[in-house]
């Protein structure tokens, strides 16, 4: 199964920043925006890596939510489909 592609986007002032990486790849991406912060070549600064990596927590929380709800239900569902 191929994992799912994401992004990340910041629009600052003129530029756009576009972050594209793969499904369980996250700490990757925050090793890029390290890297991107540190880079003194572009105007991509800490407080950006700080916002993009907010936004990717608060993803991740998301999905980890709906996988609970979705495993409490079916939880729920093959306890009531139990013969008595």
């Amino acid at each position: 199964m191929e994992s799912a592609k994401k992004q990340l986007v910041l629009n600052k002032g003129s530029e756009k920043y576009i972050f594209r990486y793969d499904a369980g790849c996250e700490g990757d991406l925050l090793d890029s925006l390290v890297s991107h912060a540190s880079d003194s070549r572009t105007d991509f600064d800490w407080f950006d890596a700080a916002v993009l990596s907010f936004k990717l927590t608060q993803s991740l929380m998301g999905q980890a939510d709906q996988i609970l709800h979705k495993e409490m239900a079916d939880a729920l569902q093959s306890l009531q489909d139990r013969p008595e």
